[in-house]
């Protein structure tokens, strides 16, 4: 029951920090590449909302598997 929780934990907190770190990446990308090429500004932030959305889906995808675990595995093992 302790290494389920443990693993949920890890999984939505791992899934949250991938996270962050991929949109400071994608963000700061963003601004590199407007400072370089002004008039392909608003294509890239196109581009950049498309995968940001997409970069958003992953961790969701981890909390809903996490509370799956929580909810229906863990009080199963109990």
């Amino acid at each position: 029951m302790g290494l389920a929780l443990i693993a949920v934990a890890l999984l939505i907190g791992l899934g949250a920090l991938g996270t962050a770190i991929g949109f400071a990446l994608l963000g700061g990308k963003l601004l590199e590449g407007s400072a370089r090429q002004p008039e392909l500004a608003p294509m890239l932030q196109g581009k950049m909302f498309l995968i940001a959305g997409l970069l958003d889906a992953v961790p969701m995808i981890g909390v809903g598997i996490a509370m799956y675990v929580l909810f229906v595995v863990v009080p199963g093992l109990a």
